[in-house]
């Protein structure tokens, strides 16, 4: 199975006493964050296999970094700013999926993800906004074993 973690790309910042749950998840993408979104979509889509499904965030930044990839995706409340490792793991099947599933999230949900699968000591790996890691599972010597086959970052294309 193949799992890519997107975080979402840079959004607005909210003021201290705009801080609320309702709020955080109306947050836009700054000019910058779009930039870095279709930067990366971009190199997405000429990797992605047809066969992929993108599921997203219900936060208004996640479905603006889906948007630029331009395939279609599905909100899902299981992943959320409040999510955990285990409610993406079972949401997308891990290990068992057929399919790729692009996963375009938050902090720090995606980096204990992470951390998880590759057996990092760390509870965590951290993300940049906009970047994503691809990880794929597989089989060797009877063992199932997580292969990052690539970390990228919207800076450096």
């Amino acid at each position: 199975m193949d799992l890519i973690l997107w975080r979402h790309a840079e959004a607005e910042e909210l003021g201290e006493t705009e801080k609320n749950a309702q709020n955080d998840l109306a947050r836009r993408l700054t000019s910058r964050g779009e930039k870095q979104a279709l930067r990366m979509a971009a190199w997405l889509d000429r990797q992605l296999p047809d066969s992929a499904r993108v599921l997203v965030s219900p936060a208004r930044r996640c479905e603006q970094t889906a948007l630029a990839l331009g395939a279609k995706y599905k909100l899902r409340p299981e992943l959320a700013p409040d999510a955990t490792p285990a409610q993406l793991l079972e949401l997308v099947q891990w290990p068992l999926s057929k399919s790729p599933v692009v996963v375009v999230g938050h902090q720090p949900m995606l980096g204990q993800v992470i951390a998880q699968l590759l057996g990092l000591k760390e509870g965590e790996c951290t993300l940049k906004k906009g970047a994503l890691w691809w990880l794929r599972t597989r089989e060797r010597d009877g063992q199932c074993q997580t292969v990052v086959l690539t970390v990228q970052s919207p800076e450096f294309l």
